[in-house]
Parts: C-alpha cells; sequence; structure tokens
C-alpha cells in the first residue's frame, strides 16, 4: 500500500523522519470520534480557545483535512489513542462530527512521544516549558540523552541544554513561561538569579524588551560587585578615627582622582549640634 506520509509537505514532511522513512505499517480509516482517547504522552498542554474556535469553524464548513493519527490504545479495548491531531479532535467534537478520518498506525509508547513531539516541534505548537518537558521526558523515561534529543529533533545541543534549564527556575516563573507573561528569551536571563521572580514581576508591570531586561540585570549585577568591593585599608582606619573623635559613623568614599564624599551619621539633634559647634571651633 501508498504510504500516505511520503512525498508530503506541513505536518506530512514533519513526521516523515519518523513515518515515511520507517518500516512503521498503517491503514486508513474513519472511525468514531468516541473511541478515540487522549495522548497521556501529549506534550502540549495549552489550547488557544480563539484559535480552537477558528478551527471548529473551518471543520464544521470544510471536514477534516487532514487525519489524525492514532495508535490502537494498549490499556482499553476498542479505544484508539491520539499520536497527533488534539487540536483538530477537539474541534471535530465542538463542530459534532461523529466520526472523523485517522491513520492507524503500530506504535509503542516511545515512538508514540516521540510522534508526538515532532508534530508539535516542527509546527512550532508548544510553549517553551511544553517543549521543555517533552524532552525531559525522553531523558528520564525513555533513555535518551541531550545529544541524541539534539540528532532526532534537528535542533543544535544548545538548544536543547537551554530548553531544560528553563525547568530549573521557580514554579511560578515556570507558570509565567507556560501562559506566555514573559518570553522564553527573557526566561534566559533569569537563570540562576537569586531574585528572579522580582525581576519577572518588573518585566511584567513594566513591560520590558529582552534588551532592556539584559541591561537591567547587568546593572544590578554590576552593582551588587561595588557593594561587596573591598575598601582600601587607609580609607577604614580614617573611618574609625574620625568615628573616635566625634562618637558618629564615618563613611569616606574617595574617588580614583581622590575626589569623594565624608558622610557623617548623627543620631538626634544633641549629635548634630555638637557636630556643628566642633566645626565652628575648628574652622
Amino acid at each position: 500500500m501508498i504510504n500516505p506520509f511520503k512525498n508530503k509537505k506541513g505536518l506530512g514532511r514533519g513526521l516523515s523522519s519518523l513515518i515515511g522513512d520507517s518500516d512503521i505499517k498503517t491503514s486508513n480509516n474513519n472511525i468514531s470520534i468516541s473511541s478515540i482517547i487522549p495522548n497521556k504522552n501529549q506534550p502540549r498542554k495549552l489550547f488557544e480557545k480563539d484559535a480552537l474556535d477558528e478551527l471548529t469553524n473551518s471543520i464544521k464548513a470544510r471536514g477534516i483535512i487532514q487525519p489524525l493519527i492514532v495508535r490502537k490504545s494498549d490499556d482499553q479495548d476498542d479505544k484508539f489513542e491520539l499520536i497527533a491531531g488534539e487540536r483538530r479532535w477537539q474541534a471535530a467534537q465542538s463542530a459534532g462530527l461523529h466520526e472523523v478520518p485517522v491513520i492507524i498506525i503500530e506504535a509503542d509508547n516511545l515512538k508514540s512521544l516521540e510522534l508526538a513531539i515532532i508534530e508539535n516541534v516542527q509546527r512550532r505548537d508548544l510553549n517553551p516549558i511544553e517543549e521543555a518537558e517533552s524532552y525531559k521526558n525522553l531523558i528520564e523515561n525513555f533513555q535518551y540523552d541531550q545529544e541524541k534529543v539534539s540528532q532526532f529533533i534537528g535542533k543544535s545541543r544548545s538548544h536543547i541544554s537551554n530548553c531544560l534549564r528553563l525547568l530549573t527556575l521557580p514554579e511560578k516563573l515556570i507558570q509565567m513561561i507556560r501562559n506566555d507573561k514573559i518570553s522564553q528569551g527573557h526566561a534566559k536571563i533569569l537563570i540562576g538569579l537569586d531574585n528572579a521572580l522580582l525581576l519577572a514581576d518588573k518585566i511584567v508591570k513594566k513591560n520590558l524588551s529582552v534588551r532592556q531586561t539584559e541591561s537591567l540585570v547587568r546593572i544590578l549585577k554590576s552593582g551588587s560587585k561595588k557593594i561587596f568591593k573591598a575598601k582600601d585599608t587607609n580609607i577604614i582606619s580614617t573611618e574609625n578615627e574620625l568615628a573616635d573623635k566625634i562618637g558618629m559613623r564615618v563613611v569616606l568614599n574617595n574617588k580614583k582622582d581622590n575626589s569623594g564624599t565624608l558622610t557623617i551619621e548623627y543620631k538626634g539633634f544633641d549629635q548634630l549640634d555638637r557636630l556643628i559647634n566642633i566645626i565652628k571651633i575648628n574652622y
């Protein structure tokens, strides 16, 4: 029989490396929509309502053009598990269809997950967190490593690594990425920062661009270094001597050109009056 995945573009082309160019057995059928169950390894969790409504209207007018891809359920008799096409399946239910065209394939859990991932990644349907969780699933449950994921997906090793690093962020920040409140570009900058959540809130409130966020983080890091920069021992000695003389805290900041500021902290008017009198008497 002619393989329906050969010489096709779009979705078929995205799956051809795993179906069209493989020995996977397939068959074309129309089956009851109620006999289909969701894929337990479906990478995609969020479906945009407006886009789903548009697809529903399209299916009402033209039917389903691209068949769903399913396999026989391994734990429910007379049921078929979705591999690719969950958005079409949901829209078909909303459109009131009783039957849908499907391509039934023979696939184990790993092959089912691979097909679901390749469809969503190549169609850019996954948000960054869903993509990262898909790669993590392959690594933790199917003995992949990052290099193998890279070769399988057709993306660089650094892309896979950067995706997985997103999952090290605080859970609240992960949800912000998942719900498209901040972008993957913003999130990459926040990885490893202790104040990542505070910065994420600022990004949203101020509507900061990725470049503005980079600048903000650079400034904050630079400021932190200045705070912890060790003072010259001669300056510290001078501060202590002055503080002993006048009984108040003294801070001396000396710049490279030997200009700077001398700050004297007083507590209450009595200390201020005493400081003024000292200056008046001696100068």
